[in-house]
């Protein structure tokens, strides 16, 4: 077997052990403060900063840790990561207080990093024609990991308690970082220059396409991550015992998350026959329409059903946006491109769970969810105005979503 798919194969695993890890226990956030940690106002609020604050960190150690990736490599910042991160969640056995989760919590962001070294390494170990494919397949990994650990961490936390969460995820992420110690990395040193954000920024505006994309890539990472610290709340509002209602939001978690796997490929192909802005449109469409249906359901089975068609169309959001970044981005700046959309995302990991649990504090879930649903409705608006697809033929001479060969057969 090649070594890059030997590396594929690896890396998935161990970026599908991560995911599951980090999902077993950060749904149920606000339950842990509520229940074993004692807080009892403004719930909502504390655990949405809980989520933000590592992201934060996380965002913050990025360019240092890139640095170190390409000097030595990525494969030991994959094992530098799992090891840390399963360190820091085995620390949360210590925790019993707000101010020491959230000390964890930043001990967390700073050992972050598994994800992007993970695809760094396999984009530059994989022959060029190879690159596509292995990067696909990698994508559906932590779709996997994100199925599974919400679902598992549900049923697991009404046996031994969010706890015995913190315990698992923590073996788990180390033995992610066991897993990808047979990853095989040539390519361990990349002598490029980094460029700043701020150039990357100044190269994006030369398309102005681009910085409109990075702006719908916040906006709406920011409106759906609003929800992140909410939803097991919402959960027992809706009826269920406190104390099932891990189970409960863990399924609805993980609803999603299997509606996104199940549909990933039928949006891949309507992208190519519809075009990219208007897959996106209608993924945007049903998402919002999806969210201001929650506002209305009456229990919780009718919650996790709208939670899955939700993820039916909110599947098709961020692979269209991915593609028309490198459909709109000069082929020499296009891995500039997309590492610039994974900070747009970035920034809407910070902001979205911090402003959701500010909302939902002082105004209730509710209106979040209301929040949630009009922001999607009104990017599918803006997208639409924008005339995406029209500006696509006339940069490229085809459709948004045609294949690139389509204009030439030969």
């Amino acid at each position: 077997m090649p070594d890059w798919k030997r590396n594929m194969y690896l890396l998935w695993c161990g970026l599908f052990i991560n995911g599951m890890a980090a999902t077993l226990s950060t749904p149920f956030y606000p339950l842990f403060l509520r229940q074993d940690l004692g807080v009892a106002q403004h719930v909502e609020t504390w655990a949405g900063a809980a989520i933000s604050i590592s992201f934060l960190v996380s965002g913050l150690c990025a360019p240092f840790w890139g640095s170190l990736s390409d000097r030595f490599g990525s494969k030991p910042m994959l094992i530098r990561s799992g090891i840390g991160l399963g360190l820091a969640y085995f620390a949360n056995i210590f925790v019993f207080d707000l101010i020491s989760f959230l000390a964890v919590r930043v001990f967390q962001g700073v050992m972050a990093g598994f994800y992007p070294a993970s695809m760094t390494l396999v984009g530059t170990n994989t022959p060029e024609k190879h690159v596509g494919y292995a990067l696909g397949v990698m994508s559906t990994s932590t779709a996997a990991g994100s199925i599974i650990g919400p679902l598992a961490g549900g049923l697991i936390s009404t046996w031994i308690g969010l706890r015995g969460c913190f315990i698992l995820s923590g073996a788990l992420m180390i033995l992610s970082a066991l897993v990808v110690m047979g990853v095989r990395e040539a390519n361990r040193r990349r002598d490029t220059v980094r460029t700043t954000i701020r150039q990357d920024l100044r190269q994006a505006a030369k398309a102005p396409m681009l910085l409109r994309i990075y702006g719908i890539i916040v906006v709406v990472t920011v409106s759906t991550y609003m929800l992140e610290p909410l939803l097991s709340l919402y959960v027992v509002e809706l009826g269920a015992d406190e104390s099932d209602a891990m189970l409960s939001s863990g399924i609805a978690f993980s609803a999603v998350g299997l509606a996104t796997v199940l549909t990933g490929a039928f949006w891949g192909r309507m992208g190519g026959r519809w075009g990219l802005g208007k897959t996106l449109i209608v993924g945007l469409v049903g998402g919002g329409i999806g969210s201001l249906l929650q506002l209305l359901v009456p229990g919780v089975a009718a919650f996790t059903g709208l939670r899955f068609g939700y993820g039916l169309f909110y599947a098709a959001v961020f692979p269209s946006l991915n593609a028309l970044i490198v459909r709109f981005a000069d082929s020499d700046f296009r891995g500039r491109a997309v590492s610039l959309s994974q900070s747009a995302n970035m920034l809407g990991f910070v902001l979205g769970p911090l402003l959701g649990g500010i909302i939902g504090s002082a105004f209730g879930i509710s209106l979040v969810f209301a929040l949630t649903g009009g922001v999607l409705l009104g990017a599918a608006w803006f997208i639409k105005a924008s005339g995406f697809d029209r500006a696509a033929v006339a940069r490229t001479g085809r459709s948004a979503g045609e294949p690139a060969n389509a204009a030439n057969p030969t």
